[in-house]
């Protein structure tokens, strides 16, 4: 049995990552890149990085094939294009860009750091009505927080 941080650590042998960085410079060289946001709704909609295309991790096999009402056209033409993967923090990227690679996405990389990383190196987000987001307003929302009873019990022991 594998952990989720396990089957993550796992995918990322056979997947690119591009830093905040690289992506910026990428962006300028490629403008054609398709940003794939795995987001929920209501994480994408407070913010994003402008031009992604939202398609959440939970319905991303079924966007990328035709003859589903989750198809999406630019993605399922997109096998061919250099695609990278952005999230919150790195973890459902890296699953949603090995599930691109066996559904025979070519170029897939995804986004290191997420979006997160991505503010943190002053880079520009924007919200659902395309407005620039407040990048202290990001620090807040990106904070995690966790219920007393989604923490690890003192007393557990782990099986694995």
């Amino acid at each position: 049995m594998k952990r989720f941080l396990q089957l993550v650590k796992d995918c990322l042998t056979t997947i690119k990552e591009h830093m905040p960085w690289d992506l910026e410079e990428r962006l300028q060289e490629n403008p054609d890149i398709l940003l794939v946001d795995v987001r929920e709704p209501y994480e994408y909609d407070a913010m994003h990085i402008e031009g992604s295309m939202l398609v959440p991790r939970g319905i991303l096999e079924s966007a990328c094939e035709w003859d589903f009402e989750e198809t999406i056209p630019e993605l399922v033409r997109a096998r061919d294009r250099e695609v990278v993967v952005v999230c919150r923090s790195v973890q459902r990227s890296v699953l949603a860009a090995h599930s691109l690679q066996i559904l025979g996405y070519k170029n897939v990389a995804s986004l290191a750091t997420g979006i997160r990383g991505w503010k943190d190196y002053d880079l520009p987000l924007v919200d659902g009505d395309g407005n620039d987001v407040d990048l202290d307003y990001a620090d807040e929302y990106f904070t995690p927080k966790l219920r007393e009873d989604q923490l690890r019990p003192r007393d557990w022991v782990d099986p694995v």
